[in-house]
């Protein structure tokens, strides 16, 4: 089974902040992909279903980003899940400018708390990656907090922005769960 977890937090106050862009991808794949409803499944909400015969499930945390890992707990226990082949987390980058996305297969937190979390969970940084740029185009924006920064809205351009490229997304994704990272990587992060 394949894992795609999109980082976020939990109330609607959070729904349209920089920090849920993981969310929005994954609400993007479960209508594309046609995916059950959303349903509660332990500190998770999930939509299950089948992409080129390959099982899928789309997972967004309930607990608040620095505790996102502990919705991994139960795939570990898996026999034939393993996180370096079966696991994409999706989530939000401020080093990365609004409107592009990397594909990664390991590395590290970067800083990201949601990151931190997941890498604790699973005890390695093996897993692969895929990070939404949120960075603005005015980064005097970044002056300040950067909590503050990713926990607010998009501006109006910038949510434009993300929502345009989300489809390409869904495609790299996509790419992932049929031909794996390596492959998602070549085909998406050219340019």
């Amino acid at each position: 089974m394949k894992v795609v977890v999109g980082l976020g937090n939990p109330g609607l106050e959070y729904e349209r902040t920089r920090h849920n862009v993981g969310w929005w991808v994954l609400d993007h794949l479960a209508g594309v992909w046609r995916f059950d409803r959303w349903t509660k499944d332990g500190q998770a909400m999930i939509a299950a279903g089948s992409v080129g015969g390959a099982r899928v499930r789309l997972v967004k945390p309930l607990t608040y980003m620095n505790l996102s890992g502990a919705v991994l707990t139960p795939y570990l226990r898996r026999p034939a899940w393993t996180a370096a082949t079966d696991l994409l987390v999706v989530v939000d980058d401020v080093a990365i400018p609004v409107g592009t996305f990397r594909i990664r297969a390991t590395g590290s937190a970067g800083g990201h708390n949601g990151l931190k979390s997941v890498q604790a969970t699973i005890g390695s940084p093996d897993y692969a990656r895929l990070r939404v740029g949120i960075r603005p185009e005015d980064e005097r924006q970044l002056r300040g907090d950067l909590a503050d920064f990713v926990l607010a809205k998009f501006g109006r351009h910038d949510a434009a922005t993300v929502e345009a490229v989300i489809p390409r997304i869904g495609k790299a994704v996509e790419c992932w769960v049929r031909n794996g990272v390596e492959t998602a990587m070549n085909e998406f992060n050219a340019g």
